[in-house]
């Protein structure tokens, strides 16, 4: 499964609005997306709750994946690659407006 790294931009880090905003972008790829620090065990990525409670602060990197083998039905490896791609650029947008 690809992975991609990220850095956290928000100030106070993947609470409150900017996790949000993030786990909204997530559930809308539609995918089964995971993030962790790296060495950690990954969480949810589509659960607000998971996010927040990992405490991914800012400058924090972190890892972005596809759970699961093999591909999610329908979905080709480059519309997965891309759609992490996008949410890292997510990531490293974020100012928690």
């Amino acid at each position: 499964m690809p992975e991609h790294k990220a850095i956290v931009a928000a100030e106070i880090g993947l609470h409150a609005r900017a996790a949000a905003v993030f786990v909204r972008a997530v559930t809308a790829t539609g995918l089964p997306v995971t993030i962790r620090k790296p060495g950690q065990q990954a969480v949810d990525a589509r659960s607000l709750l998971e996010v927040m409670t990992e405490d991914f602060g800012h400058g924090c990197e972190v890892v972005l994946s596809v759970a699961g083998e093999p591909l999610p039905a329908g979905r080709t490896l480059e519309e997965v690659t891309d759609a992490l791609d996008a949410l890292s650029a997510v990531l490293e947008a974020v100012e928690g407006r």
